[in-house]
């Protein structure tokens, strides 16, 4: 980052961040099993629209936080609450559909996309792990008195860190076709990512 930039954001509360922002990107949760899960099914560069919604998405989601949303879900907590579990509820019907999907045939194969960039970005408003990120970020790492490009620089820099931590995900995912073209192993991997998105659930709810 520039000298600008750092002259509002000291070098350590710039690593915190730094460092918090890969940690929570490259853990578990819904975007990283939904990623793998299209990087097995449509491969990587089908994948990229998906990715790039995640990452620029959630760098939108962070920089309307940071400008007064969360000062507005301070006062009013029901509003997150809401969110959070209405999220959960669409996190579960997700799972469900990943869990009971059929190996798919040649035709079904040819007419299935891939998320694209507006419904993974639209997709970070119901995530209740996006919701802990982005009010965890722009309380804890902006400086006192921030300006409005501060807040900007936070989700610009947040979302260039989480494009190749999510990334992984796909890539990996992408590694994993060959193995998963039997459909007893798909059928046992979508099982698992199901179980998975599930899981993640549950820290998210207990915050």
């Amino acid at each position: 980052m520039n000298n600008s930039f750092n002259s509002g954001l000291d070098s350590s509360l710039f690593l915190a961040l730094t460092l918090f922002a890969v940690v929570s990107s490259i853990t578990p949760g819904p975007n990283n099993t939904m990623i793998l899960a299209s990087g097995v099914r449509f491969g990587l560069r089908r994948s990229l629209p998906h990715l790039a919604g995640i990452s620029l998405g959630f760098g939108f989601m962070l920089a309307v936080v940071g400008l007064g949303l969360h000062a507005v879900l301070h006062d009013y907590p029901v509003i997150l609450d809401t969110l959070r579990y209405a999220g959960s509820a669409y996190l579960l019907w997700l799972a469900y559909q990943l869990a009971t999907s059929a190996p798919p045939t040649t035709e079904a194969e040819g007419a299935a996309r891939p998320m694209g960039f507006w419904s993974a970005a639209a997709f970070q408003w119901v995530n209740p792990k996006a919701w802990i990120m982005a009010m965890t970020a722009m309380t804890t790492y902006l400086p006192e008195n921030a300006q409005v490009w501060h807040v900007l620089a936070v989700a610009a820099w947040f979302a260039l860190v989480n494009v190749p931590c999510v990334g992984a995900w796909a890539s990996f995912g992408n590694t994993m076709r060959a193995y998963l073209q039997d459909p007893a192993h798909l059928r046992i991997f979508n099982i698992t990512m199901a179980l998975a998105l599930v899981a993640s659930l549950f820290p998210m709810l207990a915050n």
